[in-house]
């Protein structure tokens, strides 16, 4: 299945896939996912079960991270392993499935030095959230108010200003009190240094299709493969590899549904994402049994009518909408999910109306 995967899965849009591309650069975000997987003493051995003070989890966990065309919600590459692998450990076996082409977005948990030079020597162009705490000092402030600063492995590198890696700081903060991260300082990163040709407001803006691929975890997690009765955790496996191999074959099974959707949305100049994935699956799984393959003319004539099927299901444009990083079971760093986050009221501003640049 790995194999397989590695020669099939491929990202899929091109220069005319609406939302794939910004200024020639392919949308690209690497983030990574738990899956549940059954209470089995080998799957607690090979991939760990969580922990926290309210006792272990109730069932075992795999991480995964995934590479994701961000336009078409293609998952181009995962890498799996066990709780006590970090993410920035798995992302790093992605790397060389990375397009030439791409601009890569990851969230500040992903950020380091290390693989920030590996990326660059790659002619990879990065976008990257990264957290307060980095010490980044101006260089020089661009016109657009963003500034260039330098990154380096140590404290006693930047003391010394040894292997510091020129980057681009965007820092910004939100005037809409209904945002989450109203008040805060956001800042990103960025390998494009160029304020003219890559102005600011466009990288914030463009930066939230990073959240693409929380999209892609939940028509996997969710509506490809649903918890049902006699399968109370996300996968059904109960051998190592039988974990691996699943998450591979899910994987795959995505892509299909995902390129008919490119394949629907391209006549229509449609962007991919305002295709319903639930809504093609059920219509592919309902097709599938009459699939005629017996000549070439009777699989065109099916595969036609499969595709104009798929155009029917288009969404509504998609509201403003926020969803407070809170959860209703209390078991992580976020505040507990309360009666004040049920249900907000519709935003009524665009997001990008609420950046106000710090400097």
């Amino acid at each position: 299945m790995k194999q397989w995967h590695a020669d099939l899965v491929r990202p899929l849009a091109t220069v005319d896939t609406l939302g794939a591309f910004y200024r020639g650069l392919r949308w690209m975000g690497m983030d990574g996912t738990v899956l549940d997987v059954p209470d089995r003493p080998a799957l607690e051995e090979a991939f760990g079960r969580p922990t926290g003070g309210r006792g272990d989890g109730a069932f075992p966990q795999v991480r995964k991270v995934s590479l994701v065309e961000l336009g078409t919600h293609v998952e181009v590459a995962l890498a799996c392993g066990g709780l006590h692998e970090g993410e920035q450990t798995l992302a790093r076996q992605l790397f060389d499935r990375i397009p030439a082409d791409a601009l890569l977005t990851q969230d500040r948990g992903f950020f380091c030095y290390a693989d920030w030079k590996d990326l660059m020597a790659r002619k990879i162009q990065l976008l990257v959230r990264v957290k307060n705490s980095l010490v980044l000092k101006k260089v020089r402030v661009l016109s657009d108010g963003s500034y260039i600063a330098k990154i380096y492995p140590t404290t006693y590198a930047r003391q010394k200003d040894r292997d510091g890696l020129e980057v681009r700081v965007i820092e910004y903060t939100l005037n809409d009190p209904q945002r989450t991260g109203h008040g805060e300082t956001h800042r990103l990163i960025t390998t494009l240094l160029d304020p003219l040709q890559y102005p600011a407001l466009e990288l914030i803006t463009g930066y939230h299709e990073r959240w693409e691929i929380e999209l892609v975890f939940d028509e996997q997690k969710t509506h490809q493969d649903p918890v049902r009765a006699e399968k109370p955790a996300q996968l059904r496996s109960e051998t190592p590899d039988g974990v691996r191999q699943e998450l591979y074959a899910l994987s795959l099974a995505h892509f299909v549904v995902r390129s008919l959707m490119v394949e629907a949305a391209r006549p229509l100049q449609l962007d991919p994402d305002r295709l319903s994935f639930t809504g093609c699956f059920r219509v592919l799984k309902c097709r599938l049994p009459e699939c005629q393959h017996q000549t070439p003319h009777s699989f065109a004539d099916w595969y036609a009518a499969l595709i104009e099927e798929l155009q029917d299901e288009q969404l509504p444009p998609r509201r403003h909408r926020i969803n407070p990083r809170v959860i209703k079971r209390k078991r992580s760093k976020w505040p507990k999910k309360r009666d004040q986050h049920k249900s907000p009221p519709r935003l009524t501003k665009p997001f990008a109306d609420t950046i106000v640049m710090a400097n």
